[in-house]
This record gives C-alpha cells, structure tokens and sequence, in this order.
C-alpha cells in the first residue's frame, strides 16, 4: 500500500510528528484490520515509543483524513481498515479475525425507506460467523 501520510496530514492541516508517521508504517505495510491495541503492541515491538492516547488519537486522525475505515464489529470492537474502497466483512467471533468481502459479494434487495432531506452515503456490511456448535 502506498499511502503518503505526511502529504496526507498536511493537506489536512495536521502536524507531521514522527510517532504519526511510524505507526502509518506499521498500519500501511499491507492490507489488514488491527484494533488500538494491535497497532499499539506492533509499535512497541518495532521500538516505537508510543502512548495508548496516541494510538487511538491516531487512528481516529486518520480516519478522519480518510486513509482508513473504522470496522464496528459488535458495538465493543472497533478494527482500522487500511482498505478504503468500498467492500464488506466477514468477522470470526470465535478467533477476532475480520477478513474483506468483495462489495458485490453482498447483495441488499431493497434499501430501507429514508428519512425525508437523508440521503444514503454507504452500506456496511459484517456478515458474523463461528464454528458450528455440533
């Protein structure tokens, strides 16, 4: 992935620190869905010193710039993207694994009835699964 974040932050009217900068090198190696604390072990353990309030301050930075999609899995669990496209997931509840599903792979017969002056921006989809309980 290849992802400018200083570009990114400056045209956004944000400061370029570099605890910023390391942790969109951790997150934009590949595409992948880490969760605060993911991203914050994974810092720690390339040597990056970092808060806990960076991390989530960071992601939510980040969010708001656009370079990456907060997946609410169960109202609890909140994974970052770093594929933007629209697409849907799949969530493991068994194993915490949330993995991309192709848009289309979701079909939505009819949308619901909107409020009146809405309109719809986006559809996400997070299909729950786990192993079968025989």
């Amino acid at each position: 992935m290849n992802v400018d974040i200083a570009q990114v932050l400056v045209e956004n009217g944000h400061k370029v620190t570099s605890q910023r900068v390391a942790l969109a090198e951790i997150l934009f190696i590949r595409p992948q869905h880490l969760s605060a604390d993911a991203l914050l072990e994974q810092a720690r353990a390339a040597g990056v010193r970092v808060s806990k309030a960076t991390v989530y301050n960071t992601l939510n930075l980040f969010a708001q710039c656009g370079v990456v999609r907060e997946v609410n899995v169960d109202g609890s669990r909140v994974y970052y993207d770093s594929t933007t496209h629209p697409h849907h997931h799949l969530f493991n509840i068994d194993t915490g694994e949330l993995t991309d599903l192709p848009e289309d792979s979701v079909r939505l017969a009819q949308m619901p009835d909107l409020p009146k002056d809405t309109e719809a921006v986006g559809v996400d989809v997070v299909v729950k699964i786990r192993s079968r309980r025989d």
